[in-house]
């Protein structure tokens, strides 16, 4: 799980932003929002261009250097802050790993080049490869000792280098080592906005209508569909030896995207995620204006939905109509500034119980980040 984020000089983070997950309190209510301690359902809220997307890219700059899954540099132009001087963008990670605490942090000069990184495990030092220092690299990994610690290529991560490179011996830090990739394979980052583009978990590119139809999962579509309210009945018909999803109207079939309209087109796309989600392929997910286009009923179900498969996620949104207690908690709705995030629970002295309408105090500018 991710515990911890800290990021600076990178888009419109000038300065050190921290985005803490740890930080919880103790309600005894939607206690399957929390982890571990960790945040683990989590929604942001903040003004237009606060940077509510950038934090999203920000956590997803890792999957760059230690992954070979997709990621497109579609939000990684203009890479740096403006305003600041340094040439140099500081990413810092804390995960939770087989109850373990791992942290990660790199510097970068551009969205590919690497000039440090320092992986850690319970505080002690596991690997650092500094090139500010005269290409500094020491590893404490059994299995690793003859390994050779010169790294010519900038944009090769020495994390990725030593794990592709050696065989480790199978002791509990290599183990936790390997899980670390694995969750970092497997995070996931996508826009529920017309471009739906995204960042992590698999290779290449799919057609969403195909996908479901080939996985078997067109009845569940169905199913999904009228849960959101959306009263149909598809089809699968085959033209020109290419299987075509329809909406059948008493037999008279119309193709899906003829007449769905942009909400139920979103819903759609999130469909296609949340197959992945459900067979626990995802170990982290960021869905960034999820319900741009949604009825705030359907808002609410898609949340209940996330909350029911165990996925650590963080949603992003405008909608104050699914700020409510009986959905998550104040301890897991985050507000957001440039400079600043924090929970409900810490933007308020006020004491929050759980029969409070925390939309209502939103509204009324209780909470405020500091």
């Amino acid at each position: 799980m991710l515990r911890k984020f800290k990021v600076s000089n990178f888009k419109n983070f000038e300065n050190e932003f921290v985005f803490d997950l740890s930080e919880t309190n103790g309600y005894e209510f939607n206690t399957n929002c929390i982890k571990n301690g960790i945040v683990n359902c989590a929604l942001i809220y903040g003004h237009n261009g606060a940077g509510k997307s950038n934090l999203g890219l920000a956590i997803f700059d890792i999957i760059e250097h230690l992954t070979d899954k997709y990621r497109e540099e579609f939000g990684y132009k203009n890479y740096l802050n403006a305003y600041n001087n340094s040439n140099i963008a500081e990413f810092y990670y804390e995960f939770q790993i087989n109850d373990r605490i791992v942290r990660y942090e790199y510097k970068k000069t551009d969205y590919k080049t690497l000039i440090f990184e320092k992986f850690s495990i319970d505080n002690e030092e596991i690997i650092l490869f500094d090139r500010l220092n005269g290409n500094q690299f020491s590893v404490k990994l059994k299995g690793a000792e003859t390994l050779n610690t010169i790294i010519n290529n900038n944009q090769l991560s020495a994390l990725k280098y030593i794990k592709e490179n050696t065989v480790l011996e199978n002791n509990e830090n290599t183990r936790v080592f390997i899980d670390f990739f694995e969750f970092i394979d497997n995070m996931l980052y996508f826009r529920s906005l017309e471009d739906r583009r995204y960042l992590g978990l698999e290779v290449g590119s799919w057609e969403v209508l195909n996908d479901i139809i080939e996985k078997g999962n067109v009845a569940d579509f169905e199913q999904f569909l009228n849960d959101a309210n959306i009263e149909c009945k598809l089809s699968i018909v085959e033209i020109l030896n290419k299987k075509t999803l329809m909406f059948n109207f008493n037999g008279k079939n119309i193709p899906f995207y003829d007449i769905a309209s942009t909400g139920t087109s979103s819903l759609s796309a999130f469909y296609f995620w949340f197959q992945r989600i459900r067979e626990n392929k995802v170990t982290f997910l960021f869905l960034d204006e999820f319900d741009a286009f949604y009825h705030h009923e359907l808002s609410a179900l898609v949340v209940e939905k996330l909350k029911s498969t165990g996925v650590q996620f963080i949603l992003t949104t405008h909608n104050t109509s699914i700020i409510t207690n009986d959905l998550l908690r104040p301890d897991c709705y985050f507000l957001m500034n440039k400079r600043k995030i924090q929970s409900l629970a810490k933007c308020t002295p006020k004491e929050l119980r759980e029969a409070h309408n925390i939309e209502k105090m939103y509204k009324a500018g209780t909470f405020n980040v500091d």
